[in-house]
């Protein structure tokens, strides 16, 4: 990992003068009370500002907790924890999660805070899958919120606007096991024909592509019935991987799930690398932009007569299919949305370039950037873009009436002020 003072791709450096690890929930609240701005960190996976400020709290002095009750089908854990953590030791619970990002390494706080997700046209976010909430707000108080409170759905994607997220109760169910198949060189006239069908294939589904041709890879995650055997998958035009493969052609595929239909834990299989993998240093920057799933074809097809200028500086392009929900700042707000996903190489100026056709290609679509990733979007743009936005700007004062949780990106993009 990079140090504290960067994000973990090392393309954006923290301004902030003191950061800050609390041994107690005591400490971080005084700590929160006393400072006149200030921010936190998890496992500093955004690729933007969102997440700065005059202090940066860090939460890994924190207690670990990991609460499973069985009765409400809910795992209470604490906030700053990862998700690769929490499913090893749900495992032991022989509980699960519904759904993983496709990297297990993210913070369960910074994961729902900007809208975070995995695939499937049934599964919503990792926020969609929270019961209840514990912030501490401005003023260093400790609130609870469960599901139906009042404000419930403005909080949970709450961008680090209203409070240090502390703990989190999301929703468990059984363990189950997954086997996952991938298929390569789909034509895209053949996905463009069927794109609903193709998102189907299975419990998630993921295209890969490098926008210079066809659909590099299909991997297709299916739930596994006890005692069912495997469903045929039929995926016209594309041919059976023979062995494990790398999203990225030519990469040895020895830190992916498993794949080649071998039946495993949720866990293993519904991210893309395994848990004992330790990402690579990060030299890459991310955008991901979310659309309305009934426009995805001509998304697509907009995106491909862009290629020429997407292909140079990417290193690849994954799509994603994400279940609408009632969240105010989610970028899946009210409607099944699909999600195109690009892994850049790490040059800032050439990447904006790109990001301008880019943004260009998709704006007939109303297109929802991901809060924690690299995007052109402006305070207009943004606000055109979800109808609750205004609740949630009040829900913030409620919360934070003295703007310690603002900086100087929040202010830009959401709240429409200076600093």
């Amino acid at each position: 990992m990079q140090s504290p003072r960067t994000n973990w791709a090392g393309n954006y450096a923290y301004g902030a003068r003191t950061i800050v690890r609390p041994a107690s929930l005591e400490e971080a609240q005084e700590a929160i009370a006393a400072a006149e701005r200030i921010g936190f960190l998890g496992s500093r996976h955004s690729f933007n500002a969102i997440a700065d400020s005059d202090v940066l709290m860090l939460f890994d002095g924190l207690p670990e907790v990991v609460e499973v009750d069985r009765r409400a089908r809910t795992v209470t854990v604490s906030g700053g924890m990862t998700y690769g953590a929490l499913a090893t030791a749900l495992a032991r619970e022989q509980v699960a999660l519904a759904n993983l990002a496709s990297l297990p390494h993210i913070s369960v706080a910074g994961a729902i805070a900007t809208g975070t997700h995995g695939s499937g046209v049934a599964n919503g976010s990792l926020a969609t899958g929270v019961a209840g909430i514990q912030l501490i707000r401005g003023d260093g108080e400790l609130v609870w919120l469960s599901r139906g409170d009042p404000g419930f759905d403005g909080c949970v994607v709450g961008l680090g606007a209203l409070g240090a997220v502390v703990r989190v109760s999301l929703d468990i169910e059984p363990a189950y096991e997954v086997r996952q198949r991938v298929w390569e060189h789909v034509p895209l006239a053949d996905v463009l024909a069927g794109f609903d069908e193709v998102m189907s294939l299975g419990y998630s589904v993921s295209l890969f592509t490098r926008w210079a041709g066809d659909i590099g890879q299909v991997w297709v995650k299916s739930r596994v019935s006890a005692g069912q055997p495997e469903a045929p998958v039929d995926l016209p035009g594309g041919t059976p991987a023979t062995g494990n493969v790398h999203p990225l052609p030519g990469l040895d595929p020895v830190h992916c799930t498993p794949q080649m239909g071998v039946p495993g834990p949720w866990f293993d299989r519904l991210p893309h690398f395994r848990l004992g993998f330790t990402p690579s240093n990060g030299d890459e920057l991310q955008s991901e932009f979310m659309v309305d799933r009934r426009h995805a074809p001509a998304a697509i097809e907009a995106l491909a007569r862009v290629g020429e200028v997407i292909h140079p500086v990417l290193h690849i392009s994954e799509i994603r299919a994400v279940a609408r929900d009632a969240l105010w700042l989610s970028p899946a707000y009210e409607r099944d949305t699909v999600a195109f996903h690009f892994t850049w190489q790490r040059d800032q100026r050439r990447v904006e370039a790109a990001l301008a056709s880019v943004h260009d290609a998709l704006a007939p679509f109303e297109s929802r950037p991901h809060w924690g990733k690299v995007f052109l979007a402006d305070r207009v743009a943004v606000g055109s873009l979800y109808p609750r936005l205004g609740d949630f700007v009040a829900l913030t004062e409620r919360y934070d009436p003295r703007h310690a949780f603002r900086n100087e990106w929040l202010d830009r993009i959401v709240f429409g002020t200076d600093s």
